[in-house]
Formats: C-alpha cells, structure tokens, sequence
C-alpha cells in the first residue's frame, strides 16, 4: 500500500520545464512560495521573481511557474515566473499569427534592416519591407545611413501589427504593419479596378520609378516604363514631387496598386511610319551616350539608336571620342520597328553595312581560334520598395 502511494506521489510530483499553477503561501522581498496541489511545495528565488510575476499578487492567489529543478537544497521545488511568462508569451504569440489579430508593440531599437519590437517580454523584428506605406523609409539611392536615421523616429513609439512568423525554438518572431494597412484598405481598394484613371499627385521618386497618392491616403506605383513612351534615364526627367498627375490602374496585386502615366496618351510609334520613312536622313540630338552606342532625340517623342557599328567606318575605341550628349548629328534611318518601339540609325556619310562587313570580312582572311566565353553573372533588376 505505502509503494502504491509512493509511486502515485512521484507520478504526480512536477517535472523539469513543466509549467505548473501553485497556491501562493506567502511573499516576501526574496522569495515567493507556491503550495503546489498537494504534491510539493515550490519556491521562486531572486531574479526569477522579478519578471512574469503580477504586482498585485497576494497570499491565495493561484498563478503559474516553471519548473527550474525538481529539487533544491532545501528539498522544495525550484521555480520560475520569469520562464513561465516566455512560454506563455511564446503560446500568445502563436495564437496570435494563426487569428491574425491586430496587437500593439512598443519599438525599442532600429537597425538598417527594420525595428525591434517588444511584445510582453519577447524581442521581436519588424523588417522594413513589412512597414506601412506611411512609414516605409522611401530615400533617394538608397543611402542606408539616411534609412537609418529615419527607421530611428520610431524608437519609443507604439505601432499597430499583426504576427507574421512565432517559432519559439528558432527565437524568431516577426511582426508586420503592412498586414494591419493592407486589411485597413481592402473596403477603399475594393472601389478600383484595372483601367479606372485616377487623379492625385507624385509623393516620391526613386530610381526605379514614381509614388503617387490618390484617393483616400492609397498610392501607387509609376514604373519607370510606363511614365512616358519615350527612353528616359531616371523618373525625375518626367515628373517631380508634388507634381499634380492623372493616371491609369494597370494591376492591383493584393495591397500593390501600379500605374501608368503614358498609357492616357496615345503611343506615337502608332503613327511613327506616317512621320519617318526608311532611307531617310534626319537630324537628331544626343541625349545618351554608351560604349554600345548613341541614344538619338528625333523629336520628344521618337527616339533612336545608332550602334557603335553605325557610327564609324573604323573600330571605334572610346565612343566618348565621337559624340557627347547634346550633339547635333545628321543620321540616316536604317530601320522602323513600331510595335517594339526601336527606330535604327546610321550616321551620315558612313558606307552601308553589308559593303562594310564584306569589307572586313576580306580583311580577316586568316583563320581564327574561337575563344570560350566566359559565363557573365546576371545583373538583377531593382525591385520596388513597397
């Protein structure tokens, strides 16, 4: 009968990194003692005390610890409130990326990459992509220290967020505020659609393109290709913060609304044939100049290209040598390609192409061993901020 008993007792006596609920027997500055269902009496001791632990607690109160070791010196059951409250934080924290609920989190620090965040007494992330469009740092070129400094405003501040990721054994949380914006706009997006024109005005300008705020506080996006038909180098030569601009809604893809400036105006390589013809010679002016040739003003609205094999009956060097950007030149149209928006050119003078190639290809009689290429790494495009 007493084994019986014995094995019962030990069955039920709490476990190492068990989460347990104990009766409060009494608290002093040093220690706080649990009587635990009858089966051991447990202790929290220094600064496992100091976390996790309610200020209001009182002598029958009933709250949770963990289990820290089954038995100390004095016989009784080493306890944490500290560790109780991670783990019950960690089981908030899952429930609340499976409910999607919206919490507050206090932004303690700021790195180049987002903010860290305070959730109970977890440390969580908030990356820079998961900020809202209101907050997400939009610099020019990219300068981390400016994004830096910007993220820096943040710190002390409550933001609204939703919980992206919680995995307790790879300590990651991760929180979003885009999540939060995005369920926020779903009933004002729901008033667009693809092809609808829209009116509002130009809030930034990156390399890659132009913001536009329209509506209520929505924006999109104006990639760089769809601000004019025309090649232009960077959005700035086309539009301006501020700038006052009517659009068109090419894709909405979730939150991501793109735009486009040029498509409300009819494309001029419609009509290209109607204003230039093969063969004949033009004068445009230079407005871009690279080691594969000269990009060529024929009007504001057709522009051309003359390769660096259309330029000089001679191997050209350092194209730099031949032209600069604002030159006059005469050229003669060598080709029409409307529907790929690509007009060729041949500089005035030049002998034609094919008299040129048979040419060198005399030139060049002797054989020659063909070289292997090296393999190129592929240049990435860069992706939209937001």
């Amino acid at each position: 009968m007493f084994k019986q008993l014995l094995q019962e007792y030990f069955k039920g006596a709490p476990k190492a990194g068990e989460v347990v609920q104990g009766t409060v027997l009494s608290i002093s500055n040093s220690e706080v003692r649990l009587e635990l269902g009858g089966v051991a009496v447990g202790v929290v001791r220094g600064r496992e005390i100091t976390s996790g632990v309610p200020a209001d607690l009182k002598v029958g109160d009933t709250i949770e610890a963990t289990v820290v070791d089954e038995e100390n010196e004095n016989g009784e059951v080493e306890l944490s409130f500290r560790a109780a409250g991670f783990t019950r934080a960690w089981d908030r924290a899952a429930a609340l990326m499976r409910s999607q609920e919206i919490i507050e989190v206090k932004i303690t620090d700021a790195n180049k990459g987002g903010l860290m965040a305070l959730f109970g007494p977890l440390g969580g992330f908030l990356p820079v992509s998961q900020l809202s469009p209101e907050n997400y740092p939009r610099i020019p070129g990219g300068d981390k220290a400016k994004i830096l400094e910007h993220l820096r405003k943040f710190m002390g501040k409550t933001m609204r967020v939703k919980v992206m990721d919680a995995a307790e054994k790879d300590e990651k949380l991760i929180f979003s505020e885009k999540l939060v914006w995005e369920d926020e706009q779903k009933d004002v997006l729901g008033k667009y659609k693809v092809g609808d024109v829209i009116e509002g005005k130009i809030s930034a300008i990156t390399s890659f393109g132009a913001f536009m705020e329209f509506g209520e506080n929505l924006e999109g996006l104006i990639h760089i290709s769809e601000l004019a038909w025309q090649r232009i180098d960077h959005p700035r030569d086309v539009v301006k913060a501020g700038d006052p601009v009517k659009a068109q809604i090419i894709q909405i893809d979730g939150s991501k609304i793109f735009l486009s400036l040029k498509r409300l105006v009819d494309d001029p390589w419609k009509i290209v044939k109607d204003r230039y013809q093969t063969g004949q010679t033009v004068r445009g002016r230079i407005i871009k100049v690279n080691p594969f040739g000269l990009f060529v003003e024929l009007d504001p609205e057709i522009h051309g290209l003359a390769h660096i094999s259309d330029i000089s009956d001679e191997p050209v060097k350092d194209i730099n040598e031949i032209a600069s950007v604002g030159d006059q030149m005469d050229f003669e149209i060598v080709s029409i390609e409307p529907a790929a928006h690509r007009l060729g050119l041949r500089k005035v003078g030049l002998k034609p192409r094919a008299a040129a190639e048979e040419a060198e290809a005399t030139e060049e009689e002797q054989p020659t061993v063909e070289q292997p290429v090296e393999e190129q790494p592929v240049e990435q495009p860069e992706e939209p901020a937001a």
